[in-house]
């Protein structure tokens, strides 16, 4: 036996709530979609700036990474030669790094037996801030 329900029987029509005059109705507005997508297109904004920001600087830093280690390299084997047989040049830095090129200036100093050798690493893919310079000084006796 089941027992009687004491409200009596549901009906589908008192489940349903009838609108009245001036009732909102559960769903979003168009007002808050279009703040809610506003503030959606902000944040993206900021989060693309920020990884374009990112990529640009990742691309600066192996290059100053690169050219820096790449003159060392050459600047070294410049110091170890004999100062009387250096002599201004240029040059590429082979199959390895097809983009890097190299030129060496000489030039004196006030100091008679001192002399400044600048050595400049190019990349030539790069258009902006594509040029890192070492410079030695190097006593030359005679």
């Amino acid at each position: 036996m089941v027992a009687a329900d004491p409200y009596g029987p549901v009906r589908k029509e008192s489940c349903r709530r009838p609108w009245r005059k001036g009732a909102i109705p559960g769903g979003f507005t168009l007002l808050e979609v279009m703040i809610a997508m506003a503030i959606l297109a902000i944040a993206l904004v900021a989060v693309y700036q920020s990884q374009s920001q990112s990529i640009a600087m990742l691309g600066s830093s192996r290059f100053l990474t690169t050219a820096s280690l790449l003159a060392q390299s050459r600047m070294a084997e410049i110091d170890a030669a004999d100062p009387r047989n250096v002599t201004a040049g240029s040059g590429d830095f082979g199959d390895d790094f097809p983009d890097y090129q190299w030129q060496v200036e000489i030039g004196g100093t006030e100091i008679e037996f001192l002399k400044k050798i600048t050595l400049t690493v190019t990349n030539n893919r790069m258009v902006f801030r594509n040029t890192y310079r070492l410079t030695l000084y190097k006593v030359v006796l005679l």
